[in-house]
C-alpha cells in the first residue's frame, strides 16, 4: 500500500549574527524575516482504477512512468523530463487478489503447472511495488461523478467504504461464466477450482472412464478449450458440438477463417459436430453425462464444458446514462466518458467495458491503457498550469482482427493480411503458452520501477505479437491538439 500522507515544504531559517574580536562588541544588524502564515500543502493527484487486468494495469503503469517524468513503457524510449512530473496516488481496485492471464484459461484449466503460473498475486508483482501505486481487493459498487466519490466493497472484510478521487478509470471488463474463466477471487481458491476442471479433462483423473470430454460451443473459447485438451491429453477423446453450420459464427470474420479453423481443430484430434444443438444434459452419476441432441441422438461424456455463455458487462456501478443497452460505456475517441455526467473529463473508460469498434482483445485493452494514461496525464498538466492546452491521443476505428490458438498451431486474420495458419503463427501471437510471456513482458510486470525498461526494438517486436502494431501506428498518427 502506498502512503497517503501529504508532503509539505518546510523552510528552515537560520539568522546570522555579526561578531567582532574587538573588546567592545558591535551590535548585530537587525534582520527581518517574513514567516509564512501557513505551510503550503501539496496534495497528490488521486487516480482510482476499477479493474486490474490487461487494460487497468497498462493504464496504471504507463501513467506511473509519465508522472515520474519518464516516457511511457509502451514507447520503449529513454529520458526524463522533470517538468512532466506529478505527485500521484494510483489505487487499483480489483475483485481478485492477483493478476490472472485470462486468455490463458484454456491452458490453466488443462494443466496444473500452467494454472499455478498464470495467477500472480499483486503483492508478488515487482512492477506494482512502488509507493505511488496501491491495490485493494474489492469491487466498486457505485460512483458519484459530481462529488468524485466511489463506494467500494472490501472483499476481505465485506465492509463498505467511500474513496475520494480526482480521476476515475473504468477498466473492469466483462464477466464470464464458470468453466470459461475462473470464478474464484483468491489464488488459493482458484487453484482448487482449476484442479477440479483439470481432473475432469485429463486422462487418469478418475472421472471419465474413457467416456471423453464434450465442449459445447464453436466460438473462439470453445475452439481453444477443445484444442488445448486434445493437445495436452492426446489419448483423451474430445468432441466439440456447435449449433451452426460453421465455427466462429458470432464473430465478424470471413468464411475462410472458419474453414481453416475447422481443419486445424480436426488435425489436433478433436471430433467436430456442426449443426447439432444440445437439447438436454444430465449427469447420471459422477463422471457420466448423457447429452441429447436436437436430431434425437445421444452422446455420452465423462466431462462437459459449456463454452457458449454470453459475456456480461460489469458496469453496474456506473450511472445508467453512461452505458448502452448492453452495459457498454459510451466514450469519446480520447476515452473520456461522453458528456452525460458531471465532470466527464475526469472520467475515463477502456478495454472490454467500452462501446467501440473491433473484436475485443487483450492487445486492444492494453493500448487503450496507454491512451488513457497519456490523456489523463495531459489533463493533470493543463489543470496544474504546466501546459496551456491538451494534446490528446485518439482511438481510431478498429477493424476486426483475430488470432486464435489451436493446439500447437494458430490461425490469424486481418483485413490487410488475410488468413494465416501454422506453428509460426502460434509462435508469433502466443509464444507456446497462450501469450503468457508476451503479455507479462509487454506490461513489464517483472521489472521494478527503477530497473531499465525494454527498448524500442523490443517493444516493437512485442507489439507485433499482440497483433496491434497497425492500430498503435494509427493512434500515434492521429495525435491531435485540443484547446483547454
Amino acid at each position: 500500500m502506498s502512503s497517503s500522507g501529504l508532503f509539505s515544504k518546510f523552510i528552515d531559517l537560520f539568522p546570522s549574527f555579526l561578531h567582532s574580536n574587538r573588546v567592545f562588541p558591535i551590535r548585530p544588524t537587525p534582520q527581518t524575516f517574513n514567516m509564512p502564515s501557513a505551510i503550503t500543502e501539496v496534495k497528490p493527484v488521486r487516480v482510482l482504477v476499477a479493474g486490474g487486468s490487461y487494460g487497468g494495469l497498462a493504464m496504471a503503469l504507463n501513467l506511473l512512468d509519465l508522472t515520474k517524468g519518464k516516457h511511457p513503457r509502451f514507447s520503449g524510449k529513454d529520458g526524463v523530463d522533470d517538468s512532466q512530473k506529478v505527485d500521484v496516488r494510483i489505487k487499483i481496485v480489483d475483485e481478485r487478489d492477483g493478476y490472472f492471464h485470462l486468455i490463458g484459461t484454456p491452458l490453466a484449466f488443462s494443466s496444473e503447472s500452467y494454472a499455478a503460473k498464470f495467477w500472480v498475486k499483486y503483492t508478488d508483482i515487482p512492477a506494482l511495488n512502488h509507493p505511488s501505486i496501491s491495490v485493494a481487493q474489492g469491487s466498486v459498487s457505485k460512483i458519484d461523478p459530481a462529488a468524485k466519490i466511489a463506494t467500494i466493497i472490501d472483499h476481505t472484510t465485506q465492509e463498505t467504504y467511500e474513496e475520494k478521487y480526482d480521476y476515475f478509470v473504468a477498466a473492469s471488463g466483462l464477466r464470464r461464466e464458470k468453466q470459461v474463466v475462473p470464478q474464484e477471487l483468491t489464488r488459493e481458491k482458484y487453484l482448487e477450482e482449476s484442479r477440479k476442471q483439470i481432473n475432469g479433462v485429463c486422462v487418469g483423473g478418475g472421472l471419465k472412464d474413457g467416456k471423453g470430454v464434450v465442449v459445447i460451443g464453436g466460438g473462439a473459447v470453445g475452439i481453444e478449450m477443445a484444442s488445448e485438451i486434445a493437445t495436452l491429453h492426446p489419448t483423451q477423446r474430445v468432441t466439440l458440438i456447435h449449433s451452426r453450420d460453421h465455427l466462429l459464427s458470432s464473430e465478424p470474420l470471413p468464411t475462410e477463417m472458419a474453414e481453416v479453423s475447422l481443419k486445424a481443430l480436426r488435425e489436433t484430434g478433436v471430433e467436430v459436430l456442426l449443426n447439432k444443438r444440445v437439447s438436454s444434459s444430465i449427469e447420471q452419476e459422477e463422471g457420466k453425462w448423457v447429452l441429447k441432441l436436437n436430431d434425437g441422438t445421444e452422446r455420452t461424456a465423462g466431462y462437459v464444458i459449456w463454452a457458449i455463455s454470453k459475456s456480461n458487462s460489469t458496469s453496474g456501478y456506473l450511472p445508467k446514462n453512461t452505458v448502452d443497452e448492453e452495459g457498454l460505456v459510451r466514450i469519446h475517441n480520447n476515452l473520456h466518458f461522453e458528456d452525460t455526467i458531471p465532470n466527464p473529463s475526469y472520467h475515463f473508460a477502456l478495454g472490454d467495458i467500452v462501446k467501440w469498434s473491433g473484436i475485443k482483445r487483450c492487445g486492444g485493452a492494453m493500448h487503450m491503457g496507454l491512451l488513457v494514461a497519456t490523456n489523463l496525464h495531459q489533463e493533470i498538466l493543463v489543470k496544474q498550469g504546466t501546459l496551456k492546452a491538451h494534446k490528446f491521443l485518439v482511438l481510431p476505428v478498429v477493424e476486426p482482427m483475430m488470432a486464435l490458438a489451436c493446439g500447437k498451431s494458430a490461425i490469424s486474420w486481418s483485413e490487410a493480411a488475410g488468413v494465416a495458419v501454422g506453428e509460426d503463427v502460434e509462435e508469433m501471437f502466443f509464444g507456446g503458452n497462450l501469450g503468457w510471456d508476451i503479455c507479462w513482458n509487454y506490461l513489464q510486470l517483472g521489472k521494478s520501477f527503477d530497473e531499465p525498461k525494454k527498448n524500442q526494438a523490443e517493444i516493437a517486436k512485442l507489439e507485433e505479437k499482440v497483433n496491434d502494431l497497425e492500430v498503435k501506428e494509427n493512434i500515434v498518427n492521429q495525435e491531435v491538439g485540443v484547446e483547454a
